[in-house]
């Protein structure tokens, strides 16, 4: 049986129960038969993260703990530099002719066309673009319209059936966690359990991590 491989990218600076919800719910959604956390070694699109690879792949690793439906992909930080999508997952296709499902955010959707080579994604995976129930669907930039108007698939059944070049929409309820709010808390000594699991609490306060310098 064809394995449906999902890849979720992100600074995850840090990792917390947001980012695991996600995955988890995307994975269900979309028929994902396992997620893929992959770190990012240089964000092109987010400011220098304030935790360094090493740590953001150590957090990655504790939050996933022995999950298995989810695992973390070290292959940005490995390759170093800009990591761009496209590159991430031209490298998976080397060795994965299954279905690949890359996940978005609605907001990376809408900016898709300022990706690197962003026109090749859909050659390499499929995009499967996470919304809020009850969130505006229409809410996507002209070429991000064209494409689902081109490649949008009504349920998870098609993505199954190629191992790449579809498009679908997913609602997933959000949890109102952000890592920015989580650095401010902890740059202000504010307690943070709940919001990311116990472990990567533990490494933050092991590493020393988003202290304030003030």
């Amino acid at each position: 049986m064809t394995q449906v491989i999902g890849i979720l990218g992100g600074t995850f600076d840090p990792i917390h129960h947001g980012h695991l919800r996600l995955a988890l719910e995307c994975a269900a959604a979309a028929g994902c038969d396992e997620m893929r956390l992959v770190p990012a070694c240089i964000p092109p699109h987010r400011p220098t993260p304030v935790a360094d690879a090493r740590q953001r792949l150590r957090m990655a690793e504790l939050a996933t703990g022995a999950a298995a439906d989810l695992r973390v992909d070290d292959g940005e930080i490995r390759r170093g530099g800009t990591s761009y999508t496209v590159e991430t997952l031209e490298a998976l296709r080397r060795h994965v002719a299954g279905p690949l499902c890359l996940v978005l955010g609605q907001d990376a959707f809408r900016q898709l066309h300022t990706w690197h080579r962003w026109q090749a994604l859909l050659d390499l995976a499929h995009l499967v673009v996470a919304g809020r129930p009850g969130g505006d669907a229409t809410e996507a930039s002209t070429e991000g319209s064209e494409l689902e108007r081109r490649h949008g698939v009504p349920d998870a059944a098609a993505l199954r059936r190629s191992a790449a070049g579809n498009i679908l929409r997913v609602n997933v309820p959000a949890l109102d966690i952000s890592s920015t709010r989580i650095r401010a808390m902890l740059a202000t000594g504010r307690n943070v359990r709940y919001l990311l699991p116990d472990p990567v609490i533990h490494f933050i306060q092991q590493e020393g991590l988003y202290r304030s310098t003030a």
